[in-house]
Order: C-alpha cells, then sequence, then structure tokens
C-alpha cells in the first residue's frame, strides 16, 4: 500500500499488485467452488501438458478463459476439442500478471450422456460412409491359431479374464500382451501406438483389442477416430470386446469380430482345446475304418487272384475254347467272302462283254463321221471344182483386189498343178448399192 500524500484529505491509494491480490482473495472466498458449463473454444495442449481454452456460452455472448493443469488432464477420460459441450469443476481466480479473470478447472466432464451419444452418432455415420465398418472388409480370424496379441491395461480385470479363459479353454496357444492404458486423454495414442508395434512384430496370429466395462466416458477412448482408423486398417485380423455386453463402441464396429466382453474375445479368438481333440479322435476313427475297408477290398482281389491263379489250366482251357471258335467262324466267313467276289468278278466280266462291241461300233461311227467332216474341209476337193488358190509367189494368201498391182508375178495353185500369171489390170467391185 502507498503512503498517502501529506497535506492531502485522508484516502486509500492501492497498488495495482495489492488490489489485483485483494481481488483475487475476495473472489476465493465468494467462489470457492464452481461449477461451470459452456462450450470449449480455442482448446491448446502445451509441451508442459497443461490446457489452455476458454469457455463460451452456446449463444456466444459471454466468455471466460479457462486453464486445467497438467495433473487434472492426464485423469481426462476423453480428448477435449473445440465446440465441445463440458462442465467444469473449480475456483475462479485472477491472472496478475495480465490482471485477468480466469477459471482453474480441477476436472472436466462431457456435459451428458446425449452430448456424448450424440457425438458417437455422428462419428459412427461419417465412418461408416467411407466403409469402414463394411461387412466385405472383415476377415475370418485364423481357425487354430498358434499365438494370441492381446492390447489392453495390464491393471485392469479385463486381462485377467483372457488370459483364464485363454488358459481353460486353449493353454497351448501362447499370449503376447501389448499394455497401454485404456482411459483417459492419452488413451488412444497409446492404444494406436501398441496397435502398430503389433502389426509391426508381426509375431501373433490374431490380436484382441479389450478392456472391461464402465461408463460411456469411461469407453470413450474406444471411439476415437484415430484409434477406429487404426483397427479398421490393422494387418493382423482383429477381434474386439469392450465392456459389456450392451456397450458397443466403434471399434466394435470396425474391426473383424466383435465379442461382447473380453472374456467372449478370448473364446472366438481360439477353439477350445478338448473340443479340437475330440474332432480328431473322430477324424482319426473315421481314417481308420476306411483304411480298414481299403484293406479288406484289397484282401478279396488278392483272394480272387490266387483263386484264378491256382488252376490255370481252366484260364488256358478257356482261351483255347475261344480260339477254337473264332477258328471256325473264320472258317466259314473266308468262303463266303470268296464265293462273293467270284460271283462279283464274273458279274462285271459279263457287262464288260456285253459293253465291249457296243462301244466299238459308237467309235467306229463317230470316227466315220469325223472323217466326212473333215474331207468336206479338203482344200483340193475345193480345188476340183474349178477354184485357184492365189499366192504372191512367197506363199502369202492373196485375198483382195487391193493386194494387186498391174504387171504384178502372181502364183495360182489349181487341182492338178501350179501356174505363173501376170496381173495385167485390176478393177475394184462395186459396193452394193452404189
Amino acid at each position: 500500500m502507498i503512503e498517502p500524500f501529506k497535506g492531502a484529505p485522508t484516502r486509500v491509494v492501492w497498488s495495482v499488485a495489492g488490489l489485483l491480490a485483494a481481488v483475487s482473495d475476495s473472489l476465493q472466498a465468494r467462489f470457492s467452488v464452481v461449477t461451470l458449463q459452456g462450450e470449449i473454444s480455442g482448446f491448446t495442449r502445451a509441451a508442459s501438458g497443461h490446457c489452455y481454452f476458454s469457455l463460451k456460452d452456446a449463444e456466444g455472448n459471454a466468455l471466460i478463459r479457462c486453464a486445467l493443469f497438467r495433473r487434472a488432464a492426464s485423469m481426462l477420460g476423453f480428448a477435449p476439442r473445440d465446440g465441445q459441450l463440458v462442465e467444469l469443476r473449480g475456483r475462479l481466480a485472477l491472472y496478475e500478471p495480465r490482471g485477468e479473470l480466469q477459471f482453474v478447472a480441477e476436472s472436466m466432464r462431457q456435459a451428458g450422456a446425449g452430448a456424448l451419444f450424440e457425438q458417437f452418432l455422428r462419428l459412427k455415420a461419417q465412418l461408416e460412409a467411407e466403409g469402414l465398418f463394411d461387412a466385405g472388409r472383415k476377415r475370418d480370424l485364423p481357425s487354430f491359431p498358434k499365438r494370441l496379441g492381446v492390447i489392453t491395461s495390464t491393471a485392469g480385470a479385463a486381462l485377467h479374464d483372457v488370459l483364464t479363459a485363454l488358459a481353460r479353454r486353449a493353454p497351448h496357444v501362447e499370449v503376447v500382451i501389448y499394455p497401454s492404458p485404456v482411459q483417459g486423454a492419452e488413451a488412444p495414442a497409446a492404444l494406436i501406438k501398441a496397435l502398430r508395434t503389433a502389426n509391426e512384430r508381426a509375431e501373433v496370429d490374431a490380436l484382441i483389442l479389450c478392456r472391461g466395462g464402465g461408463s460411456m466416458e469411461d469407453l470413450w477412448a474406444f471411439n476415437d477416430e484415430r484409434l477406429v482408423r487404426a483397427v479398421a486398417h490393422s494387418v493382423l485380423p482383429m477381434v474386439c470386446g469392450v465392456g459389456h455386453e450392451t456397450d458397443v463402441t466403434l471399434c466394435d464396429l470396425a474391426a473383424d469380430l466383435r465379442a461382447p466382453t473380453p472374456t467372449a474375445a478370448a473364446e472366438l479368438a481360439a477353439p477350445e482345446r478338448d473340443t479340437c481333440l475330440a474332432e480328431l479322435a473322430g477324424l482319426a476313427r473315421s481314417l481308420q475304418r476306411r483304411m480298414q475297408q481299403r484293406v479288406d477290398a484289397a484282401a478279396q482281389r488278392l483272394d480272387r487272384a490266387g483263386l484264378r491263379l491256382a488252376r490255370p489250366g481252366q484260364a488256358l482251357a478257356q482261351q483255347r475254347r475261344r480260339l477254337d471258335l473264332l477258328a471256325q467262324r473264320w472258317g466259314q466267313v473266308l468262303p463266303n467272302q470268296q464265293q462273293i467276289r467270284s460271283q462279283r468278278l464274273d458279274m462285271l466280266e459279263a457287262r464288260r462283254q456285253r459293253a465291249l462291241p457296243s462301244q466299238f461300233q459308237a467309235g467306229a461311227l463317230r470316227l466315220d463321221a469325223l472323217a466326212a467332216r473333215l474331207s468336206a474341209l479338203d482344200p483340193a476337193r475345193v480345188l476340183a471344182r474349178g477354184y485357184a488358190w492365189l499366192d504372191d509367189g512367197s506363199g502369202g494368201a492373196l485375198t483382195s483386189v487391193e493386194q494387186l498391182q498391174p504387171a504384178q508375178q502372181v502364183r495360182a495353185v489349181l487341182a492338178d498343178g501350179e501356174a505363173e500369171l501376170q496381173v495385167l489390170s485390176t478393177r475394184l467391185k462395186p459396193a452394193v448399192g452404189s
């Protein structure tokens, strides 16, 4: 406090720090523990783990700065985000370096299951539209796994239930545990890391993702969008058993198989050994029975073959009778074939004898006709009728007056000889109609 000026009226003059400290004390006395509800705005998480944000009314006409320190933030069962309706429990304080009023939250929870369920349905619809829950993406779990991986908290009852079920049903199956927290703000990232580790090592045949029951807030880590996508894209087949039978998370829908409880997840992941042994025993009995049948059938065939070998004379006699029968049939068929062929040859010879004179006569008549036609075309006969053949002396035929010139020497061939002629003059025959 600053001393008043001398001579001035008595009045209180505060320093800035003093006034802020007095206001802070008044606030703490008046508002020691307060529950506040509003929407998150401008949420940030510092490297130290402290969270800073503003809380505003739904109408947006009032806003207050808030701080959530690391210890309280580590106990959250969900990941705060802008626009989320939450309830804060804490105290009012004055941040003296800037003279700002702020709310120091000691706990945070989502405002009612209705808001959580609405967020669940909204994210479910989004991922379902992307096809992350399609039945066609689901894979079958291995029928007889040798090693199973379990992603869960080592401090929870879910791990005990899984190990107990596997020890009872399939004690031969090895179990590899990938520990991770299953509740709180850090749970989704830790679960994703454990899932990535299991896929990279590839040392198990299938994975079980599980945790025990709880409220919707407790199970909210298994509705984290990043974790749901990691489950849907896991290389290893997965069975998810989170909560009780009535609890459903988005990881259940994205996994290859959903189990109602962690115990049921273990039962679905590994078949019961006694059941498998009983089935194997049944198969062994069936195989032994079929083998005995095959042995009996082979023994009967062997007995029949032995009987045939014991009496070889019967087989020889049977073959001899067969040969005699074939020889008899051949003896009957061969003469008949020879007789048929001989008759056919005689018939062909008779037809040839009948056809030969007719062919000769027809040929002679045709030859005479051709000779007559040839004789009629003989040039000598034409010359005998008074015609002459004219050529130019070198064998070229003269067929037109235009080929002749006066005083030209030509040769005339007659029926009984030749004559050398000289052309005195030529005259063209007048054209018809001129």
